[in-house]
Parts: structure tokens; sequence; C-alpha cells
């Protein structure tokens, strides 16, 4: 498959036929939850990815960018898969604890993020950022939305997203470039031990019974306007400073399966709805988990940044992939630990063809590390602010 276009398949699937290469080697004690994330870039803006636990159902998806990135905007954009999976852990986690408290799940979480850009990338300083994140609880009954309100707060903290956002964590890279490992340069680097993975076009979908064909779909397209903020290319440009902003909401739908919305409104972009499988533990998941798609949506973005970072330049990236390990601690609330979840630091390994100089490889790795929205996530403290609240959720 080297595009969306030709591909038989929907966004996403659970993968039937899976190497055990493309699953994590193990996972320790304190991060049971380990996922291996194998992603490739396809036509333009496309990307693929294959998100494996190491036991369990593998699922694949598809991302792609609006017209401000001049994409095909087939699938959500990387950002939107990372809202996904915070909003869909906060609401897992408060599920599990409204239910212990006898509350009812007539709610709606409501999530604005936002991150920046700004920079040159010619001149190396170009870097992205993510902003305090906003989020609402919209209770169906007035009399238990207080209850509800307070037990927000620990289940942003219970959740794998609130383990990303509430420490740093730097990740670390390795690199090859056109076959040969080489010392990535300006990131902290991990000793390489991935194999480049070449089979996505061999991978098949599990019986179309085993999961709703309409996991992903598209609710309404970007506008296509030309020389305004936010607009047609607006995200190609050298020179950078501006502000990204996207809402999702989520709610929880009659059969269990958690539904999400998310927009994009600055850059203009389109919105998509989402269908998650709450909780991390599930034997026969309809729909991928919410550390899944926080997996998937950090190796999207990185990916993004990549094929960004070379077309301002103007250098030639005729291959790249990447094999990314990430790792959790069990969900607080819903696996009945009471503690906040943990995570550990990402490891992501970068293959890289060109034609281009291994010093011009060596940049795609840092600058790319440098302007992903979700690294920055990452290695920042990112305060998550409760409507409502006067406090950030930030405990440990």
């Amino acid at each position: 498959m080297t595009s969306i276009e030709s591909s038989l398949h929907p966004l996403v699937f659970p993968v039937a036929n899976l190497a055990d290469s493309w699953r994590p080697g193990g996972h320790s004690r304190e991060f049971p939850l380990a996922f291996r994330t194998c992603a490739r870039a396809l036509a333009g803006m496309q990307k693929e990815a294959v998100v494996s636990p190491a036991v369990g159902p593998a699922w694949r998806m598809v991302c792609d960018e609006g017209p401000y990135l001049l994409g095909t905007d087939l699938a959500p954009f990387p950002l939107a898969f990372f809202c996904v999976g915070m909003l869909s852990g906060y609401a897992t986690e408060l599920l599990a604890l409204a239910k212990g408290h006898s509350l009812p799940a007539d709610w709606e979480l409501v999530q604005d993020n936002r991150y920046t850009m700004e920079g040159s990338a010619t001149a190396g300083t170009m870097r992205g950022a993510a902003l305090p994140v906003e989020l609402e609880l919209r209770a169906g009954s007035e009399e238990n939305h207080g209850a509800l309100q307070s037990l927000l707060m620990d289940a942003v903290a219970a959740s794998p997203a609130g383990a990303l956002l509430r420490a740093t964590h730097n990740g670390r890279f390795a690199l090859q470039h056109n076959g040969q490992p080489l010392q990535p340069a300006r990131v902290l680097t991990t000793t390489p031990s991935a194999v480049c993975p070449v089979d996505f076009d061999l991978l098949q979908p599990a019986p179309a019974h085993a999961f709703p064909g309409d996991i992903i779909s598209k609710l309404q397209s970007a506008p296509l306007r030309e020389g305004v903020s936010g607009g047609v290319g607006s995200s190609l440009t050298n020179d950078q400073k501006r502000t990204l902003h996207m809402q999702g909401r989520c709610r929880q739908r009659d059969d269990g399966l958690l539904e999400i919305t998310v927009e994009l409104f600055s850059p203009l972009g389109s919105r998509f709805r989402f269908l998650v499988e709450p909780g991390e533990e599930c034997s026969a998941p309809r729909a991928p988990s919410p550390a899944m798609y926080l997996s998937a949506g950090i190796a999207f973005c990185y990916l993004t940044q990549m094929g960004r970072y070379a077309h301002i330049v103007r250098k030639p990236l005729t291959d790249y992939r990447l094999v990314q390990d990430s790792a959790f601690g069990l969900p607080g609330a819903s696996s009945g630990s009471g503690r906040a979840c943990s995570t550990d630091a990402l490891l992501t390994e970068v293959f890289i063809q060109s034609a281009a100089d291994d010093e011009f490889a060596k940049s795609v790795v840092s600058m790319s590390e440098q302007t992903c929205f979700l690294h920055a996530a990452c290695r920042e403290v990112v305060p998550v602010r409760i409507k409502g609240l006067r406090s950030n959720v930030q405990t440990p």
C-alpha cells in the first residue's frame, strides 16, 4: 500500500497475522502495559502504524493531514489520536470511580488542547510545545455534578495520559540511515535493538465481525481557504509563530464503547469520530484502548515532523519509518490498584532511506524531536486544568 486511497482495508483494524518481531520484547513489573508502535510514511502526509501489546490483538491505524499541510484529509491528523487517548483514558477511570460510588454515566467530557510552534526550520530554532490542557465535565444531572467533578481529579491522575503529562520524560533515539547505524545528535540515545518493519503490505484484518467497521469516521471536512491564517499550506512555511487548537468530546455509548469527536479549529481542519474500548486489559477488545491511541499519536506526530522538515529544507526522504516502544503502569481506577498510573520514557528507533548525507539524517532526528508537539508534551510538565476547580491536576 502506497496510500490510503489504494487500500481496500478500513482506516483501523485488528491485525490477524502479526509476526512476533512487531511486539514489544517484554514488560517490567513496574510498567506491565508495554506497546510497540511500528510506523511508516505513505504518500504525501499519510502514515500507517501498528500498535502491538505484548499479548492480545494489535491494531493497525492510518493518519493524514488537512489542507494546512497539503494533505489529502482522508484520515485524522496525528494530534487527534493523542487527544482521543487522553480523553478516553480520563473517561475510563472516571467510569470506574463513578461505578464505585453508584453514580450514573450520563455525562460528557470536553477537552481543549493547544500547542505552539515557533522559530525557523532552516536556522534550527523551530520548536514545538504543549500548553495546559482544559478539561470540562458536563453532567446530565446537577445533583451528581459535584461528586463527579471531584472524582475527575483522581481519574486524570489514574490514567496513562495523566502519567505522561504530570512529569518529564525525555525520550531516547537510535538511527539507521540507508541501513547503516548512526549516532543521533542533540538527543538522548538508546542502543539499537529493533528490526526495521517492512511487511506492512502483508498485514490482514481479523474477520469483520470482530470489530466495528467505523472505528474512525470523518464527520466534516476542513474548509479550503488560501492566504489566511491556518489555511492551505500555512504549516509548511519556514518561519512559524502559531498556536494550534483542537477540541474533543467524549461520551459512553449504550454498547459500552467510548465515542469521541475531535475537531481542529486552528489551523483549519476537519472533524472526526473515534471509537475506543475503555480499559487496557479487555480480553476481546472491539477497538483500540486509550494507551494505544496515545502511542499511535506520538509516532504519527513525530513522522509528520520528519516529512515536514525535509519538505521545508528541500532534502529528499525516500522512505522513513520508526519503531517506538512505550510502557505504562496499570491505570489506578479501572485496574483496581488505587494508585496513580506511571509511565516509562519512550524509546524510538528511526529508519531513513535518503540520497542526502548522514548529517542530514541526524538533523532529521533532532529537529523532529524538537518540533514534535507530543514529544514536547512528554518532556515537559503539562498541567490539566479542570474547569470549575481551582487547582491543576498534577497529583502523583
